[in-house]
């Protein structure tokens, strides 16, 4: 046989082998009507719930509405190509996407597809978008720090590897902000971060994008993004592909926090399919089954046994209220679903107390369990402290008398609330902390103006690192130092005191004016 007939031959092979014939005996369904990002497809009784479907156009959807004689199917990349007359089929698989630690440092949308200028991602492991939460007895109670670099988080609402921890406040009080800040302390190699933007502009995905790589934390986080221009289903999706790219580090034995920017989008968006789909609305016109869907995403964040790796997924859920109220609908069901809320304050951040932490209405239901020994035992008594000095401080302002032991006390709550004050991106170890809280505590600041303390107090942690390593180490390791250790401290105050701005010279007004 010739070269020739040879080619020929093996051509013909590869293009027989190439022919699936058993594509023809697929059932396909048709699309009857399209709009607002759902169609209603006929034809495909045996399509499960939540199934991947392809419409002829290459678009994608999700059927959402089993109905007797046909389906409600969500739309998601390529909605705008889908008409009337489209032929469908069922893929009979779940949507998933990529994951691991490729996408580390990547901007992807709910399906894995790179909405940065990177390549597609290569790995062959990927995970389910819809995953079951783990069983109880797979998990393991929430014992580990997840250190925020925040003081007021760390020491009075402390946060545990594998807690639900929901920040809620008004637009613009800085909730997207705390949670960058508490991306930027995680170290690589520790702690996987997850940041999902659900219906935001791609102007502010960019901006995330740019503040992450300023910060140097990039390199550490996947930003799942669902664009304000999206489909309602992909915006839909968005938080679960979120916590599946969490789940693939905590199943490989690591751990990972997952923010949820933020859930407000995500129930409009859930609303907006279940009333197009002519589902009964509810409360706020929200379907019924809201909290189930938000419920299921959250109790995906959890701390697993030893037994199956000892991984982690600690969940930020960020909520926008309304006004400060956050008795509506949406705000109560996440409060009563999670572990416990930071309350960001409009007033507090109007006068340039950043972070604008409410520590009063704040709370963590995993407490200070999950706190190091060294923290605990400094931070023991701050709520208590502040609660006492903002109400006298509330009473202060009525202009009523006031004795020299309440004096005292605002004088104190004052340098406390300076040395809670905090820049971004600025994490503070551990060290950092306790020594600052200490020196108030101890009331080696009290003679000082709160700018003044603020000062001597960052000082005082420079001192100690160069002086006194050994308590600053110990201290970083979330251990209690030896006997003495404060009046070691106590020693270096003096030394920190030395770097206060001298005052400026007053001039003799006097003398100048007979000059």
């Amino acid at each position: 046989m010739s070269d020739q007939s040879s080619s020929i031959e093996e051509n013909l092979t590869a293009a027989a082998d190439s022919v699936q014939l058993t594509d023809a005996f697929k059932p396909r369904g048709v699309v009857r009507r399209v709009g607002d990002g759902v169609a209603v497809v006929a034809g495909l009784d045996e399509v499960r719930f939540e199934e991947l479907l392809a419409f002829d156009s290459g678009a994608l959807g999700i059927a959402f509405d089993l109905r007797v004689h046909d389906l409600g199917v969500v739309l998601l990349a390529g909605a705008s190509l889908v008409h009337e007359g489209d032929g469908v089929v069922g893929l009979q698989r779940l949507p998933d996407l990529p994951v691991g630690a490729e996408a580390l440092g990547r901007i992807l949308d709910p399906l894995g597809n790179p909405l940065d200028e990177g390549p597609p991602l290569s790995g062959v492991h990927r995970l389910p978008l819809f995953r079951p939460a783990p069983e109880i007895i797979q998990r393991k109670s929430v014992d580990q720090t997840l250190w925020t670099g925040v003081m007021a988080v760390d020491a009075a609402v402390p946060i545990g590897r594998g807690q639900r921890e929901l920040i809620v406040g008004d637009r613009n009080v800085g909730k997207t902000a705390l949670a960058i800040d508490f991306v930027s302390a995680q170290k690589p190699g520790d702690v996987a971060c997850v940041y999902v933007m659900i219906g935001q502009p791609m102007s502010r995905v960019r901006s995330l994008r740019d503040t992450l790589e300023r910060v140097g934390a990039l390199d550490n986080t996947v930003i799942i993004a669902a664009y304000s221009c999206d489909s309602p289903g992909l915006q839909y999706l968005a938080p679960l592909a979120g916590a599946s790219m969490a789940e693939s580090f905590r199943d490989a034995g690591g751990h990972a926090i997952v923010v949820y920017d933020d859930l407000t989008k995500h129930a409009d968006a859930y609303r907006e399919l279940a009333l197009i789909l002519e589902r009964p609305p509810g409360r706020e016109a929200y379907p019924g089954d809201i909290f189930y869907v938000h419920a299921e995403l959250l109790e995906r964040a959890a701390a697993l046994s030893s037994e199956l790796g000892g991984g982690s997924v600690t969940a930020f859920p960020l909520i926008e209220t309304t006004g400060g109220d956050i008795s509506s609908y949406i705000p109560t069901n996440l409060i009563s679903i999670t572990d416990g809320q930071i309350y960001l304050d409009t007033a507090r951040f109007e006068r340039d107390l950043r972070p604008a932490i409410d520590i009063g209405r704040s709370v963590s239901r995993i407490g200070a369990v999950a706190q190091p020994s060294a923290m605990r035992k400094t931070a023991r008594n701050l709520k208590i402290q502040l609660s006492r000095f903002e109400s006298l401080e509330k009473l202060s302002r009525v202009g009523l008398d006031i004795d020299v032991a309440t004096q005292e006390t605002l004088r104190e709550g004052n340098i406390l609330r300076a040395i809670l004050r905090q820049k971004r991106s600025s994490p503070r170890s551990i060290a950092h902390q306790v020594i600052a809280l200490t020196a108030v505590a101890e009331h080696w600041l009290s003679d000082l103006k709160p700018s003044q303390a603020f000062v001597v107090a960052e000082a005082l942690v420079e001192v100690a690192r160069l002086r006194a390593s050994e308590i600053t180490t110990t201290l970083d390791a979330g251990e209690l130092p030896a006997e003495g250790w404060k009046d070691t401290l106590k020693t270096l105050v003096d030394e920190a005191r030395g770097r206060l701005p001298s005052p400026p010279r007053e001039q003799n007004v006097a003398t100048k004016a007979n000059s």
